[in-house]
């Protein structure tokens, strides 16, 4: 029986963030949803252009761009 560790919320949504900025295209469909939902929960500190990408991911997770899911990811390692 395995007794493996299941990450903290947190430290996945760090690890998340860290992932979307060095390798944003290798993000899951449910990655990219959670990151942009977790930026979109922190809706009062996210910038309006973060608040815009963090909608258009929810909506079309496809068509979301690298440089995009950078930013996403790099406002996930800010919130602590």
């Amino acid at each position: 029986m395995s007794h493996d560790h299941v990450p903290h919320a947190a430290s996945s949504l760090r690890d998340l963030g860290r992932k979307a900025m060095h390798s944003p295209k290798l993000l899951s469909r449910e990655e990219v949803i959670r990151i942009a939902e977790h930026v979109l929960k922190g809706g009062e500190h996210a910038s309006e252009l973060e608040k815009e990408i963090a909608k258009k991911t929810t909506h079309n997770p496809e068509g979301v761009e690298a440089d995009e899911l950078v930013i996403l990811g790099k406002k996930t390692l800010e919130d602590k």
